[in-house]
């Protein structure tokens, strides 16, 4: 009895099919590995906003510029804050090194804190009387502040005039609308010398009108009423965190901006 040839198989070389489809597949990884590790941040943030639009927003590049970062340049962010931080205390020192050049110890003062500067003006530095209209004596001082601004204004958020007067008669309120509208006046002209001197963005500038209702001393005496007679100046500067957050702090409100 013949013996049966034994069958090859016909599908000995099949591992090899699977084999070098395997090979293939590894090698199109790799290279889509490579590729995603060289290209830029705006084809890496078009590919990631194209699945969620969300995802990209605070991507930004890495220093080298070689691939992308889900997380902000933290040390960028600071190094900048830190500039801003040392603008805003020569601003300081400035505004202290006028006042004690120009010999007004007595009617303009400055201190500094968090980030913000602080300067009272006596009333007698700016307006006279019952008056807001400001004095002659007023547009040296302001044209020296001015120019202080103008110098810091990259590294301000925001320039806060203040007007307030004092309670006329001691245990009597003023009346609404005078007070009002006197210390609103003061605050507002004060903002328009500074903003007509074109040193710092008007979006920045605001004026206003706090009235008899936050006095600094007793309304029972003329030395106490001098005191509370007086405009104030808060210089806010600019918060980086704040501003990647889309959030803008200020002296007396916070608002999101959208």
């Amino acid at each position: 009895m013949a013996l049966k040839k034994k069958s090859g198989g016909g599908g000995g070389a099949n591992w090899m099919d699977t084999y070098g489809d395997m090979v293939t597949l590894l090698l199109c990884f790799f290279v889509l590995l490579y590729s995603m590790s060289t290209i830029d941040s705006s084809k890496w943030q078009a590919i990631v906003m194209s699945f969620n639009p969300m995802a990209a927003k605070n991507m930004t590049e890495t220093p080298g510029g070689e691939g992308p970062s889900a997380d902000a340049d933290e040390g960028g962010v600071m190094e900048a804050q830190a500039e801003i931080d040392e603008d805003i205390e020569e601003l300081f020192q400035a505004i202290q090194g006028y006042i004690q050049q120009s010999n007004q110890q007595s009617t303009i003062t400055a201190a500094m804190d968090g980030g913000k500067i602080y300067i009272s003006f006596g009333n007698t530095v700016f307006f006279s009387g019952e008056s807001s209209y400001l004095r002659p004596e007023a547009e040296p001082v302001l044209d020296a502040v001015s120019e202080m601004l103008g110098a810091a204004s990259e590294s301000i958020s925001e320039v806060r005039v203040l007007g307030h007067t004092a309670q006329g008669t001691p245990g009597e309120p003023n009346t609404v609308q005078r007070d009002r509208t006197l210390s609103s006046e003061r605050a507002t002209n004060v903002v328009i010398f500074i903003q007509e001197k074109n040193v710092i963005d008007p979006v920045k500038l605001i004026s206003e009108g706090i009235g008899q209702w936050r006095p600094v001393a007793t309304n029972d005496t003329s030395e106490g009423r001098a005191q509370n007679r007086r405009v104030e100046m808060i210089i806010s500067g600019r918060d980086l965190q704040m501003e990647a957050e889309g959030v803008t702090t200020y002296y007396t409100t916070s608002y999101t901006t959208q």
